[in-house]
């Protein structure tokens, strides 16, 4: 049960964080309202928050969540841009998510 709540609050701070600044994005490179640039301040702002719900030290929680961003940004890139990920990306992803099994869950 600790682990699917842990994942889950790595898959909901890699969610805020890729959709703050996916809103500071279009605010910035499309020319979208200030309101983007506003929104996506609040929510890089709880992002940051986000992450402290997790058991483990600072080090070893955002250790751990760079694997995670990295298979959520491919999964971004995918479902919102519309940029298919090759075979090179999935095993990144596959890699790195084996990266924070080891770092965050593996027995000590």
């Amino acid at each position: 049960m600790e682990f699917f709540k842990s994942m889950g609050y790595f898959i909901l701070a890699g969610l805020f964080e890729i959709g703050g600044g996916y809103l500071i994005w279009l605010w910035l490179r499309e020319g979208k309202g200030s309101s983007y640039a506003i929104v996506g301040a609040i929510i890089l702002t709880l992002y940051g928050v986000i992450p402290t719900l997790q058991p483990a030290n600072f080090g070893r929680v955002y250790a751990a969540y760079g694997g995670v961003f990295i298979v959520l940004s491919i999964l971004w890139g995918w479902g919102i841009d519309k940029v298919m990920p090759d075979k090179f990306d999935i095993i990144g992803g596959v890699i790195s998510l084996l990266g924070v099994l080891v770092i965050m869950y593996w027995p000590r």
